[in-house]
């Protein structure tokens, strides 16, 4: 019965003692400590893969936050109904002369604009050949346009009922440029004749076409420059919720005999498939970043390998004193997880102010999705796991007897 007692008791003092989340955080991080340039050069491929990920994804969403905060200050409510193709070849569509009228009879419909096409060219002076437009269209405009566009003046003032009447311009942002042209006062040529520039008009994103124009009075185009008053583009702009059952209605109001000949169109269309689209081509880079990354888990289990080679002393010098082989398995994935996630830490830093330095050179929004942040950490984590697995097996492997020796 003694005997019996002595081997129970025997049994209890060899039982391995357990190791807290303490105790395996401190065995774990000794290694780094002990080799800090091995440490920083194998945390930096990780680190690099890091930031380059969140750089990427930063710089992308920066960009789309902008496009959207774009969106809500110019709004999706605007639609602009055209000419359509005619059915046969030979045809000319045209828009009839009441058609902003009919528009502004819309239910739903706030505030209407029309432009009409001039078939007449804008030059700095008259020595400037005929020919040579830079691109700049001349359009009539109503005093209404640019409410309908949101648009502001970046110098001078718009069309009134006052000015409308007379030789005066507005020039687009463009076609500013390329005249030459920066502050209001101006003459250039137009036609036959000099017109007086009154003002100069900001960008405009949803109308480009605004953008490269020379704008006139609807009544000075008339008097002026023998314009039918026929609108080439119609704009409004309706209540949010009513831009569908506008936009069903719009032709059919202005051409109820033949709405196919009305064309409507959304400008913010555009505006939405780029914020829709951004990122595409950031794919490439994503996966240029993840490349990175797995070298950076390469390289972290080399130092673990290269590590468990030069500790093998101390691995049998743990294992003769109790230490089971699942806790010196324990201890090198500890060890690699801390490497990995030292340098994830370090790539989130860095990719954050990769992104924090585009995002202030351009005037974007700073934004960095939290998926990312999260997501990249946690593939840190996980290529540390799988780069200590291997190395930590190895040196539970290792006989005690043997490290011993060895060391």
């Amino acid at each position: 019965m003694t005997s019996l007692d002595t081997s129970d008791t025997s049994r209890k003092k060899l039982r391995a003692a357990r190791v807290g989340p303490r105790d395996v955080l401190h065995v774990g991080s000794a290694g780094l400590r002990s080799r800090p340039v091995r440490v920083v050069l194998s945390a930096l491929g990780i680190a690099i893969g890091i930031a380059t990920m969140i750089a990427v994804v930063g710089v992308s969403s920066s960009s789309k936050a902008q496009l959207m905060q774009e969106l809500d200050e110019l709004g999706t409510n605007m639609l602009v109904a055209s000419p359509g193709e005619p059915l046969f070849s030979g045809e000319k569509v045209v828009l009839p002369r009441d058609a902003a009228g009919r528009v502004s009879r819309v239910e739903g419909v706030e505030n209407v604009g029309a432009t009409g096409d001039l078939d007449r060219s804008v030059r700095r002076s008259e020595k400037i050949p005929e020919d040579e437009t830079g691109g700049i269209s001349v359009k009539a405009a109503t005093e209404g346009l640019l409410e309908v566009l949101r648009g502001e003046m970046a110098h001078g003032t718009w069309f009134n009922a006052a000015n409308s009447r007379y030789p005066s311009l507005v020039l687009g942002h463009v076609a500013a440029q390329r005249l030459g042209i920066t502050e209001p006062g101006t003459q250039v040529w137009l036609d036959d004749r000099y017109f007086t520039v009154i003002g100069i008009l900001d960008p405009l994103p949803l109308a480009p076409e605004i953008e490269r124009s020379a704008l006139v009075g609807w009544d000075a185009a008339k008097s002026e420059l023998a314009f039918d008053a026929r609108p080439t583009s119609v704009y409004e702009r309706s209540a949010d919720a009513a831009v569908g059952e506008v936009r069903g209605l719009l032709a059919a109001s202005i051409d109820p005999e033949n709405p196919r000949n009305v064309q409507v169109t959304d400008p913010s269309s555009a505006l939405k498939a780029k914020a829709a689209t951004e990122g595409a081509f950031s794919t490439l880079l994503l996966g240029l970043g993840g490349i990175a990354l797995l070298v950076g888990g390469v390289g972290v289990a080399n130092t673990m390998i290269i590590s468990v080679l030069e500790r093998r002393y101390e691995i049998g010098l743990r294992r003769s004193m109790g230490a089971t082989k699942g806790q010196i398995r324990i201890q090198f994935v500890t060890e690699s997880l801390m490497l990995s996630g030292l340098g994830g830490v370090a790539g989130i830093a860095l990719g954050a102010a990769a992104t924090a330095a585009y995002a202030a050179s351009g005037g974007l929004p700073w934004v960095i999705p939290l998926w990312a942040v999260s997501g990249g950490f946690a593939a840190t984590l996980a290529i540390g796991t799988v780069a200590g697995l291997y190395p930590a097996v190895r040196a539970a492997r290792l006989s005690p007897t043997l490290a011993l020796h060895a060391g």
